[in-house]
């Protein structure tokens, strides 16, 4: 009998351990799951960091162009004032040489004059100033202010410029001042 009674004190010794390892497992499951838990918020987490560093990069990419095609334009445009108060004087310039042309008097204006006015243009042209050519071409509402109607003969010429009162002009491909023109109708 001594036998058995060891054999049962071995035995009732064996359960508890059996027990803590019973135990121990759960704790570990547990503590599995909330590691994998974790594990799982931090890579969520991560991901959200990622986008937002994403976003946060392709924003500032597209702040620099913008900005980049805001100082070209600035750039283009800056002497637009400027230009815009010299095409007086350049209309002025247009109506002394067309009347000079048309003048049979000796009080022509001088050849150096002349020059001057030439020169005058190429300035601006170099600055990007583009006279609007408008003349016997379709009415155009983008370039063209109409004046007034005129009837014409030539039915091609209805709906197109027949005279210009004033010219149009470009600045660097921008439009800086519509043309003043007469339609046939």
């Amino acid at each position: 009998m001594k036998d058995k009674d060891y054999q049962q004190q071995a035995e009732d010794i064996n359960e508890p351990e059996q027990e803590l390892n019973a135990e121990d497992s759960t704790e570990e499951v547990e503590e599995k799951e909330h590691g994998s838990a974790e594990i799982a918020e931090l890579q969520k987490s991560l991901e959200e960091q990622k986008d937002k560093y994403v976003r946060l990069f392709a924003e500032f990419e597209n702040y620099k162009r913008r900005t980049s095609r805001e100082i070209l334009e600035i750039r283009q445009t800056a002497s637009k004032d400027l230009i815009s108060s010299l095409l007086d004087v350049l209309d002025d310039i247009d109506r002394a040489e067309k009347t000079n042309d048309e003048s049979a008097d000796e009080d022509k204006l001088p050849e150096g004059v002349i020059l001057i006015f030439n020169k005058f243009r190429k300035i601006l042209e170099s600055k990007g100033l583009k006279a609007i050519e408008t003349m016997y071409t379709d009415f155009d509402v983008e370039k063209d202010e109409a004046i007034s109607e005129m009837p014409v003969d030539d039915k091609k010429l209805v709906g197109k410029v027949v005279a210009e009162v004033q010219k149009g002009y470009m600045l660097n491909d921008k439009l800086i001042r519509f043309a003043k023109v007469v339609v046939g109708k």
